[in-house]
């Protein structure tokens, strides 16, 4: 079952199996696939299979869910450097190209699901660390993410299975 994630009149929903959710998305609003680019603070519009979930080991055990859970440490990070052959790729810190770092104070990253965007095989400069993970509490705009708040994330990862995927609309279903 996909995570349909469109406009509101309120601003951002995200819906999975007839239950709704506020989320957040890029500070730079949506734009389609082929015209995302890096560091333009976009949500790609799209459907982004789900590829597994990261999570901090010392903020608790994983969720339940059936996507894979890995735990991540203070090395992990993500390139996004469109000139390194690990762009959009994890990698371990230190690490000398461009990079976000995975485990982060704010606890934004304390769940992170890995979408399929842009990897297969990544093309630099299309965007990278495209995710979907925990809002901050006054639902900020995200670099391109999609973000819940975690209870609502927790909920939506007991439903996601392996094969299903983030839909990002320019409208609501049926309009």
């Amino acid at each position: 079952m996909d995570l349909l994630v469109f406009p509101t009149e309120d601003g951002w929903c995200a819906e999975i199996g007839g239950q709704r959710f506020r989320c957040a998305i890029g500070y730079g609003g949506i734009r389609p696939a082929d015209e995302k680019r890096e560091g333009d603070g976009a949500t790609p519009i799209g459907r982004w299979p789900v590829r597994s979930l990261l999570f901090r080991p010392d903020k608790g055990r994983p969720p339940a869910t059936e996507l894979t859970a890995t735990p991540i440490s203070q090395q992990d990070g993500w390139c996004d450097d469109p000139a390194s052959e690990d762009y959009n790729r994890p990698v371990t810190l230190p690490f000398s190209a461009s990079h976000e770092k995975l485990w982060r104070d704010d606890g934004v990253y304390d769940l992170l699901v890995v979408l399929a965007h842009n990897d297969d095989p990544p093309r630099p400069g299309s965007g990278s660390a495209i995710f979907l993970h925990c809002a901050r509490d006054d639902f900020k705009p995200t670099e391109g993410c999609v973000a819940l708040q975690r209870p609502d994330l927790e909920e939506v990862l007991g439903l996601l299975r392996p094969g299903d995927a983030v839909v990002v609309m320019a409208e609501a279903p049926g309009a």
